[in-house]
């Protein structure tokens, strides 16, 4: 049972993130190439236990915090299932097999892995507790996903895709800073200080800015010249997908209360389900035929 409650300090369903990895591939239409494709899945799996690991040293530096929520106090080192020395422990041989395993695959993308964990160490010990950084943290690390993506199978990356992703993961990380907010309500700080800075007014202030960017950002993407000359004019057809999944996930953090754990919403969500299956088919066609 020690091992199975292991195995649950890793998020593996949060693991869902890391598909961003796979956007170098199939915007530099290589997926037809097994060996490309290999690389990617390899990646894929590498940095989701970089993932994993960082994951652990958070519940282990919040364990306090996270036994106050009604929610996080039923994570393994929360509920004392997993002792903090058998965390450490796995965070030990986490760290030691991810590093060796991807200095050996690709020094590139042992670096992006290296930068990504220092990262999200030090938003869980300092900026985490920074009003607007924390959110620009979290988003930084998507970010890195799809630089880790590029890197791997050495091929360029789009600046637009780059812009988009930033942006849409700044809307999913404020997105659930308001529903912490509203979820928590007058507990809200006793959780996670920052939240005692910003407001549901500031947050939907700051939610209408980035979500407006995203759908500009990526229509201009859609359109510019070097998306054109690359997959035709065609990938305009993309963006009714992309305004219906953002407006969906609106209506579920407004209306339902929803947003606190944007991959459970993906697994549970029929609608954002076929929206980004929609999204999917309609994108490899365009890139592919």
């Amino acid at each position: 049972m020690k091992f199975l409650d292991l195995i649950k300090c890793l998020r593996i369903r949060q693991w869902t993130k890391n598909i961003l990895i796979f956007a170098a591939l199939v915007f530099s239409q290589n997926v037809h190439r097994l060996d490309i494709t290999l690389r990617s899945v390899y990646a894929f799996i590498l940095f989701s236990f970089a993932a994993g690991l960082v994951y652990i040293v958070n519940d282990i530096l919040d364990v306090e915090r996270d036994r106050l929520h009604p929610v996080k106090m039923k994570r393994p080192i929360a509920s004392g299932a997993v002792s903090k020395r058998m965390a450490w422990a796995a965070v030990i041989v986490l760290a030691i097999t991810v590093s060796t395993i991807s200095y050996l695959f690709d020094r590139e993308f042992a670096t992006i892995i290296l930068l990504y964990v220092m990262l999200q160490v030090f938003y869980s010990m300092v900026l985490k507790n920074i009003v607007i950084l924390d959110v620009f943290a979290i988003s930084m690390g998507f970010l890195l996903r799809v630089i880790a993506g590029a890197v791997v199978i050495d091929v360029p990356i789009s600046n637009w895709i780059l812009i988009c992703t930033m942006l849409l993961a700044l809307f999913l990380v404020l997105s659930k800073r308001r529903h912490e907010l509203t979820f928590l309500e007058d507990k809200a700080d006793t959780h996670r200080l920052i939240l005692k800075e910003y407001t549901p007014y500031l947050l939907d202030q700051m939610i209408g800015v980035v979500t407006s960017a995203t759908l500009v950002t990526y229509m201009i993407f859609t359109l510019s010249d070097e998306t054109v000359l690359k997959f035709g004019k065609n990938m305009i057809l993309t963006v009714p997908f992309v305004l219906y999944g953002i407006f969906r996930y609106l209506y579920l953090v407004h209306r339902k209360n929803a947003g606190g754990q944007p991959e459970e919403l993906l697994l549970s969500d029929v609608p954002l389900q076929l929206v980004v299956l929609g999204y999917s088919i309609t994108a490899v066609l365009v890139i592919y035929l």
